[in-house]
Protein backbone atom coordinates (compact mmCIF):
# COMPACT_ATOMS: atom_id res chain seq x y z
CA UNK A 1 0.00 0.00 0.00
CA UNK A 2 2.71 2.34 0.59
CA UNK A 3 4.18 1.99 -2.65
CA UNK A 4 0.68 2.67 -4.02
CA UNK A 5 1.20 5.92 -2.46
CA UNK A 6 4.40 6.83 -3.65
CA UNK A 7 3.16 6.07 -7.14
CA UNK A 8 -0.17 8.10 -6.53
CA UNK A 9 2.50 11.22 -5.01
CA UNK A 10 4.66 11.58 -8.22
CA UNK A 11 1.92 11.15 -10.36
CA UNK A 12 -0.07 13.80 -8.74
CA UNK A 13 -0.61 16.90 -11.58
CA UNK A 14 -2.45 20.00 -11.93
CA UNK A 15 -3.31 22.90 -13.82
CA UNK A 16 -5.10 26.37 -14.33
CA UNK A 17 -5.67 29.15 -16.17
CA UNK A 18 -8.59 31.51 -17.91
CA UNK A 19 -11.90 31.06 -16.73
CA UNK A 20 -13.76 29.11 -19.81
CA UNK A 21 -10.72 27.85 -21.81
CA UNK A 22 -10.86 24.64 -22.84
CA UNK A 23 -8.75 22.22 -20.69
CA UNK A 24 -6.08 22.29 -23.01
CA UNK A 25 -5.65 25.64 -22.73
CA UNK A 26 -6.13 25.50 -18.60
CA UNK A 27 -3.18 23.02 -18.49
CA UNK A 28 -1.27 24.88 -21.13
CA UNK A 29 -2.09 28.86 -19.00
CA UNK A 30 -0.75 26.62 -15.97
CA UNK A 31 2.13 25.46 -17.06
CA UNK A 32 3.47 29.16 -18.15
CA UNK A 33 1.86 30.94 -15.42
CA UNK A 34 2.20 29.31 -12.11
CA UNK A 35 5.99 28.75 -11.12
CA UNK A 36 4.67 27.50 -7.83
CA UNK A 37 1.44 25.72 -5.68
CA UNK A 38 0.31 24.32 -3.12
CA UNK A 39 -2.79 22.57 -1.97
CA UNK A 40 -5.06 19.70 -0.10
CA UNK A 41 -5.62 16.53 -1.40
CA UNK A 42 -7.76 13.58 -0.74
CA UNK A 43 -6.49 10.06 -2.28
CA UNK A 44 -8.80 6.99 -2.75
CA UNK A 45 -7.52 3.73 -4.95
CA UNK A 46 -10.02 1.99 -6.88
CA UNK A 47 -9.18 -1.53 -7.58
CA UNK A 48 -10.06 -3.62 -10.82
CA UNK A 49 -13.69 -4.56 -9.67
CA UNK A 50 -14.35 -0.67 -9.29
CA UNK A 51 -14.62 -0.75 -5.45
CA UNK A 52 -12.64 1.81 -3.55
CA UNK A 53 -9.42 0.03 -1.80
CA UNK A 54 -7.41 2.40 -0.27
CA UNK A 55 -7.93 5.99 0.99
CA UNK A 56 -5.58 8.68 2.33
CA UNK A 57 -4.73 12.61 2.52
CA UNK A 58 -2.62 15.17 3.34
CA UNK A 59 -0.79 18.20 1.68
CA UNK A 60 1.51 19.20 -1.72
CA UNK A 61 3.59 21.54 -2.83
CA UNK A 62 5.87 22.12 -5.79
CA UNK A 63 8.06 24.62 -7.31
CA UNK A 64 9.58 24.27 -10.35
CA UNK A 65 11.40 22.47 -12.15
CA UNK A 66 11.52 19.19 -10.51
CA UNK A 67 10.76 20.12 -6.89
CA UNK A 68 7.92 18.91 -5.40
CA UNK A 69 6.78 17.80 -1.33
CA UNK A 70 3.73 15.42 -0.84
CA UNK A 71 2.99 14.98 3.11
CA UNK A 72 0.30 11.92 3.73
CA UNK A 73 -0.88 12.78 7.11
CA UNK A 74 -3.44 10.23 7.31
CA UNK A 75 -3.70 6.78 7.23
CA UNK A 76 -0.27 7.03 8.47
CA UNK A 77 2.44 9.56 7.83
CA UNK A 78 5.01 9.79 5.39
CA UNK A 79 6.21 12.38 3.62
CA UNK A 80 8.06 12.24 -0.19
CA UNK A 81 10.41 15.01 -1.41
CA UNK A 82 11.99 15.89 -4.71
CA UNK A 83 14.83 18.40 -4.47
CA UNK A 84 15.52 18.70 -8.06
CA UNK A 85 17.82 16.03 -7.91
CA UNK A 86 17.18 13.40 -5.66
CA UNK A 87 13.56 11.77 -4.53
CA UNK A 88 13.78 11.47 -0.61
CA UNK A 89 10.85 9.32 1.05
CA UNK A 90 10.13 8.92 4.21
CA UNK A 91 8.54 6.73 6.49
CA UNK A 92 7.94 8.35 9.90
CA UNK A 93 5.91 4.53 11.28
CA UNK A 94 9.36 2.79 9.99
CA UNK A 95 11.55 5.76 10.97
CA UNK A 96 13.44 4.70 7.00
CA UNK A 97 14.44 6.98 4.56
CA UNK A 98 14.71 6.10 0.76
CA UNK A 99 16.31 7.79 -1.63
CA UNK A 100 16.14 7.83 -5.46
CA UNK A 101 18.03 9.40 -7.80
CA UNK A 102 15.18 11.76 -10.23
CA UNK A 103 17.15 11.53 -12.95
CA UNK A 104 15.70 12.61 -16.64
CA UNK A 105 12.97 9.66 -15.98
CA UNK A 106 10.91 11.89 -14.71
CA UNK A 107 9.97 14.07 -17.43
CA UNK A 108 8.18 11.23 -18.70
CA UNK A 109 5.83 10.69 -15.25
CA UNK A 110 3.06 12.48 -14.49
CA UNK A 111 4.85 14.21 -12.11
CA UNK A 112 6.35 16.72 -15.39
CA UNK A 113 2.89 17.89 -15.98
CA UNK A 114 3.28 19.15 -12.15
CA UNK A 115 7.21 19.96 -11.52
CA UNK A 116 8.90 19.74 -15.16
CA UNK A 117 9.96 22.30 -17.45
CA UNK A 118 6.80 22.87 -19.34
CA UNK A 119 7.28 20.88 -22.26
CA UNK A 120 4.26 18.85 -22.25
CA UNK A 121 4.11 17.26 -25.67
CA UNK A 122 7.82 15.69 -25.84
CA UNK A 123 6.87 13.14 -23.65
CA UNK A 124 2.60 13.42 -23.71
CA UNK A 125 0.17 12.83 -26.37
CA UNK A 126 -2.71 15.31 -25.03
CA UNK A 127 -6.19 15.83 -25.87
CA UNK A 128 -9.61 17.50 -24.52
CA UNK A 129 -12.11 15.12 -23.61
CA UNK A 130 -14.44 17.72 -22.75
CA UNK A 131 -16.97 18.34 -19.63
CA UNK A 132 -17.74 15.55 -17.62
CA UNK A 133 -19.34 16.26 -13.91
CA UNK A 134 -19.25 19.92 -14.46
CA UNK A 135 -15.48 19.69 -15.11
CA UNK A 136 -13.33 19.88 -18.25
CA UNK A 137 -11.49 17.18 -18.52
CA UNK A 138 -7.79 17.01 -20.35
CA UNK A 139 -6.56 13.17 -21.33
CA UNK A 140 -2.33 12.79 -21.20
CA UNK A 141 -1.19 9.83 -23.04
CA UNK A 142 2.50 8.93 -22.07
CA UNK A 143 4.39 8.21 -25.34
CA UNK A 144 6.88 5.96 -23.31
CA UNK A 145 5.63 2.35 -22.98
CA UNK A 146 7.75 1.66 -20.41
CA UNK A 147 5.83 4.69 -18.69
CA UNK A 148 4.49 2.54 -15.96
CA UNK A 149 0.94 3.83 -16.68
CA UNK A 150 -2.19 4.24 -18.98
CA UNK A 151 -2.99 7.45 -18.89
CA UNK A 152 -3.74 10.36 -16.66
CA UNK A 153 -7.21 12.45 -16.72
CA UNK A 154 -6.98 16.05 -15.19
CA UNK A 155 -10.76 18.10 -14.26
CA UNK A 156 -10.93 22.14 -14.18
CA UNK A 157 -13.72 24.28 -12.86
CA UNK A 158 -13.64 28.10 -12.85
CA UNK A 159 -9.75 27.96 -13.37
CA UNK A 160 -8.75 25.75 -10.99
CA UNK A 161 -8.24 22.03 -10.56
CA UNK A 162 -10.69 20.25 -9.18
CA UNK A 163 -9.44 16.31 -9.78
CA UNK A 164 -6.91 14.19 -10.98
CA UNK A 165 -7.18 10.28 -11.93
CA UNK A 166 -4.25 8.14 -12.77
CA UNK A 167 -4.96 4.51 -14.60
CA UNK A 168 -1.91 2.60 -13.87
CA UNK A 169 -0.95 -0.61 -16.08
CA UNK A 170 -2.58 -3.27 -13.84
CA UNK A 171 -6.25 -1.38 -14.39
CA UNK A 172 -6.21 0.33 -11.04
CA UNK A 173 -7.37 3.72 -10.61
CA UNK A 174 -5.89 6.63 -8.63
CA UNK A 175 -8.72 9.55 -7.96
CA UNK A 176 -7.00 12.58 -6.17
CA UNK A 177 -8.87 15.55 -5.36
CA UNK A 178 -7.89 19.02 -4.23
CA UNK A 179 -8.59 21.81 -2.26
CA UNK A 180 -7.52 25.32 -1.39
CA UNK A 181 -4.97 25.78 -4.15
CA UNK A 182 -2.90 28.13 -4.16
CA UNK A 183 -0.26 29.81 -6.87
CA UNK A 184 2.81 30.84 -7.20
CA UNK A 185 3.40 31.00 -3.37
CA UNK A 186 7.23 32.26 -2.06
CA UNK A 187 8.31 29.28 -0.45
CA UNK A 188 11.15 28.95 2.27
CA UNK A 189 14.26 27.15 0.77
CA UNK A 190 14.31 24.06 3.10
CA UNK A 191 10.85 23.63 1.82
CA UNK A 192 12.04 21.09 -0.52
CA UNK A 193 15.11 20.06 1.04
CA UNK A 194 15.37 16.81 3.41
CA UNK A 195 17.32 15.91 6.17
CA UNK A 196 17.06 11.81 7.17
CA UNK A 197 15.88 12.25 11.25
CA UNK A 198 18.65 10.72 13.76
CA UNK A 199 18.45 7.20 13.83
CA UNK A 200 16.39 6.57 10.80
CA UNK A 201 17.43 3.74 8.72
CA UNK A 202 18.76 5.51 5.35
CA UNK A 203 18.29 2.97 1.92
CA UNK A 204 20.13 4.23 -1.44
CA UNK A 205 22.15 6.84 -2.09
Amino acid sequence: MRTKFLFAALSCATASAVLHAGALDELRGFVTQTQSARAVFSQTVIGRNGKPSQKASGTFAFQRPGRFRFVYEKPYAQTIIGDGQKLWIWDKELNQVTIKPMGDALGATPAALLTGDGQLERNFTLKDIGESDGMQWVEATPKQQEAGFEKVRIGFKAGQPLAMEVRDNFAQTTVLQFSGFERNVKFEANVFRFTPPQGADVIGE
